[in-house]
């Protein structure tokens, strides 16, 4: 009887499959299915369904993952490439300008020396203000290159100040903003104007704040120096060769007590961002 069971079982599941065969062998001949057809393959495609769209989405899940990590790998190179052309534009800049200004310090001292008056010695300042009550900056330039005090130091605008000390390979440098600072044992400068350099004579003694200009006093008050005239260093005094340009002339008025007059200097130079200054070499007189 188990046995009788067991072939029912096996001949039902064999016209089951075959069924199936049936079907698929004669479902692309015809257009139209049977309705025991339509049921199978409604419900196996619902079947399916259920198990292809979580497939799908977990299978989109990791593939979103993998262009996630590539999209980051990719954004990673670009910042890379990003910074390094910020870094290389911003070292281009920066080679630029120090060109321009090389030509421009070359063609200035090619000026200079052509005039055969000194020798100029171009230096790179390495510290801003290393002493703030000083008005003072240091240059890589000392005793081992032969600067000595009170050498003038300027810029292609115009005079910077004067070389204040000396250590074996730098030196610092008192600004012209620092003349009126007596700490600084600091000189007076005599100038004159340029183009009249016989006629007109004064001293720079004092550099004002306030304004942001220098002073010349000892003006005589018969001087025919006007607003405009370009003031330049005259060389009496033996300290700053002569010729050197500070600044030009935007106001003179009658000074103390009506003796003499005084003028406000704007100075060439810019005494805030500087780079790199020369230090003039005056030949030893034998």
């Amino acid at each position: 009887m188990k046995l009788f069971g067991n072939k029912r079982l096996l001949i039902l599941l064999l016209g089951f499959i075959c069924f199936i065969a049936l079907m698929g062998l004669t479902l692309g001949k015809r257009e139209r299915m049977t309705w025991p057809e339509k049921f199978i393959t409604d419900t196996v495609s619902w079947t399916q369904g259920l198990f292809y769209k979580p497939a799908g989405y977990i299978a989109g899940f990791f593939e979103d993952i993998g262009k996630l990590h590539v999209i980051f790998e990719e954004n990673k190179v670009l910042k890379q490439t990003l910074t390094k052309y910020a870094r290389d534009t911003t070292k281009l800049n920066d080679l630029e300008q120090q060109n321009k200004r090389l030509k421009e310090a070359l063609g200035f001292t090619e000026r200079q020396k052509q005039a055969g008056q000194y020798t100029f010695r171009i230096a790179e300042v390495v510290a801003l203000n290393p002493d703030l009550l000083n008005n003072t900056v240091r240059i890589n330039l000392g005793e081992k290159d032969g600067i000595k005090p009170n050498m003038a130091v300027m810029s292609v605008e115009g005079l910077v100040g004067r070389v204040k000390q000396v250590s074996s390979f730098y030196s610092n440098v008192q600004l012209l903003k620092g003349i009126d600072d007596t700490n600084n044992e600091s000189k007076a400068i005599s100038v004159t104007v340029k183009g009249r350099e016989n006629e007109t004579f004064g001293m720079l003694e004092s550099y004002s704040k306030e304004k942001q200009k220098l002073i010349m006093t000892k003006i005589d008050p018969n001087d025919k120096m006007e607003v405009g005239d370009v003031v330049i260093t005259s060389g009496l005094g033996q300290v700053f060769p002569r010729g050197i340009e500070i600044g030009k002339v935007i106001s003179r008025d009658p000074g103390n007590f009506g003796i003499s007059h005084e003028a406000v200097i704007e100075p060439f130079a810019s005494f805030d961002h500087l780079r790199e200054v020369f230090v003039v070499i005056v030949p030893e007189q034998g």
